[in-house]
Formats: structure tokens, sequence, C-alpha cells
């Protein structure tokens, strides 16, 4: 019998498994372990969203791939009234959380070997794992010109980024709308962190008029509600942008059976209507936020970036991130290594701010005895 070519092949190791032994040491503590190694939300779901999803919840038929007209109409207005942004609902399209859709969309999109995808040099792995499953080649690239005349057919951004939390300016984001636009590759904003800017450059859509000039072609904008409604749970996202490629992934993802289930679909319309609960959510991010930021650089570490998102980026002088690491579970803190996301992590960590305050006070008070 031949051999089978395997997919899992072309993938690393899935790195969260390296964490496991920290992970150990961290739960030995006395209190407990406090975990901000992975951004998962621990806050209460809105009452309302969970009332929209009950209320929904005798849904026996099969719910559309393409949403109800009212959840579109719902993720079209938030971004209109968030965003600035002005985008027909027909161009919006729901996803089964934003990871599925980050994996799968170069397969979507047809890329394949000979193609290239470029994605940010720190960068959430999902990018550079579903550019490897269509067997397209990927590069971690900061510098668009430094890829010469290879045949970039997909770029991803993320701003506010994840791990670090930087936020792309508009000239920036401009720029590189301009230089795909160029080559006719398609831009990917990943955007899941829009809603979490604290403290200089705005977070800016790519589909904003002052970045893509009123046009949406060949772009899309990636929008998760994990984050700022608590629903990582629920599975909702959505891709807006170009109405030609949410056509095209609509037949796909209707082909593919990619259907987002209805009483998910109630509950996001109620979220994205409401922006009272995303406000309270962004107070008790910024409280935490505060805590262990000084608490962090009290006890040594400084933070890089970080104006954005749901994490602290922080590096030691006397610790590579493997280091800070080990030193933080020996206290009972797991945190994230940075080489998670690229070996331009190396010497950082980063820091969940998705515990809950009771926990953020307990490391708060393990790191004075690092001070």
């Amino acid at each position: 019998m031949a051999d089978r070519r395997r997919v899992v092949d072309r993938l690393p190791v899935f790195p969260w498994d390296r964490l496991a032994p920290y992970k150990e040491t961290a739960a030995a503590h006395p209190d407990g372990a406090v975990d901000l190694s992975v951004g998962t939300p621990v806050d209460p779901v809105p009452p309302l969203v969970r009332r929209a999803l009950a209320e929904a919840a005798d849904s026996p038929g099969y719910p559309a791939t393409y949403g109800t007209p009212e959840l579109r109409a719902a993720a079209a207005g938030w971004l209109a009234r968030r965003h600035g942004v002005a985008l027909d609902p027909a161009a919006v399209l729901p996803a089964v959380g934003s990871k599925e859709f980050v994996a799968w969309l170069p397969t979507m999109l047809g890329l394949g070997p000979g193609d290239t995808a470029v994605f940010p040099e720190l960068a959430y792995p999902t990018y550079d794992i579903g550019i490897r499953m269509c067997g397209a080649e990927p590069v971690a690239s900061d510098g668009l010109t430094a890829l010469g005349p290879a045949p970039v057919r997909l770029v991803w951004l993320n701003s506010p980024a994840n791990p670090t939390g930087r936020v792309l300016g508009v000239d920036h984001l401009r720029k590189v709308v301009d230089w795909a636009r160029e080559r006719g590759a398609v831009v990917v904003s990943d955007e899941c962190y829009i809603d979490l800017g604290w403290e200089g450059t705005a977070p800016v859509s790519v589909l904003h008029p002052d970045v893509c000039g009123g046009s949406h072609a060949n772009l899309l904008a990636l929008h998760s509600l994990s984050k700022r409604s608590n629903l990582a749970g629920y599975r909702a996202a959505f891709a807006a942008g170009d109405p030609g490629l949410v056509q095209e992934l609509l037949g796909l993802r209707k082909h593919a059976g990619m259907i987002m289930p209805a009483p998910v679909q109630a509950a996001m319309r109620a979220a994205l209507e409401d922006d009272d609960h995303a406000r309270e959510q962004k107070e008790r991010y910024a409280a935490r936020r505060r805590v262990l930021r000084a608490a962090l650089e009290r006890a040594g570490w400084a933070i890089t970036h970080s104006e954005a998102g749901l994490y602290l980026w922080a590096s030691h002088p006397d610790h590579d991130a493997w280091g800070s690491v080990a030193l933080l579970a020996e206290h009972g803190i797991l945190v994230a290594p940075g080489d998670f996301y690229g070996p331009a992590g190396a010497r950082h960590v980063r820091v969940a701010l998705t515990a809950t305050d009771e926990r953020v006070a307990a490391a708060a008070k393990r790191l004075e005895a690092l001070a």
C-alpha cells in the first residue's frame, strides 16, 4: 500500500502542548494557579444575549449559511456606528468563530502550491497553519517590499495585534492595501480586538474610507464577539468587505456546511445591536490591565506595545521567554512564551487580561515577591 500524504505532517507541533509541565507547576501553588496564558473570557455572557439565545432555541429547521438578514444588518450597523464603515449588509458573512475562518480562508480562496501568503512576523499561529494546510508558501514578514517578485495571493493584517497589542496607523494600512492592489492580492484584516484600544493610536478598520479610499475591492475584515461580548463559547464571528469575495466564500461555505446555528445567530444579532454591555466589559479589562501592568513593571518586566487588545507583551532583562514562563510558574502564574507567535518573540511573554478580578489580584500579590 502506498504511503498516504498527510496534511497534518505539514503542520508544527501544537504549541500549547509544550506548556503542560509549567501548568502543573503553577497548579501546585498553595492558592492555586492564575492562568494568564490563554485569552479565554471568564466573565458572564450578557443577559440580553442569553435571552436572545433562549428565545430562538426552538429552531428545528436548517439555518441559512448567509445568516439572517437581521443579523447581517446588525453587523453592518455596528461597523457604521462604532467604526465609521459604510457597508451593505449583503457584504457580511457569518462565521463559526474567527479561528475556523482564519484556518480555512486560504483554501477557500483557492491558494495552493506555488502561491505565497504573508502574515505578520509576530502573529496568531493559525495564519501560518491555514496557509500550510492548503500547500501554499507561508511568509512571516512585516516588510512587504522585501518579498520581491514572489506571487503573493493573500496578505494577513492583524490590528490590534495578537500577541503584541500593536496598532497599525491609517498610513501603514493604506500602504499595505495599495501594495496588494497593485499585485492583485487579497488583504484580510483580523480586527477581533478593534473595540479594545487603550492608549496611543486608535484602532481603525481596513474598511474605513481613510484606508481604502471608499472601495472594499479585494478587502475583508474579520470580527469576533468572543472578546467584546464574552461569546467565545458561542463561536460567533463574521467577515465583511468586498461583496464579490463574500459571495464567492458564501458559495463554498454552502457546499461545506459551514453554518452558524440559528440560536447563535439570534444571540449574535442581540450582541451587535447593544453597545452598553461591551462598554462595561471593556471597563473590566481596563481595570485588570492597570493592576497587572503595574505589578509586572514593579517586578522587572518591561511592557512593549500593548496599546490595545487583551494582552500585555512583556520582557525581562534577565530571562528569555521560557525563563520568564518558568519563573512565573514557580509563583503560580501561567503565561504564554513569545516564541509561540514567531522567533521574534523569543524574549517576551504574553500575559492575558482574561482572569477574574480575584485571580488578577492574586497574581499582583505574587509578583510582589519578585519586585
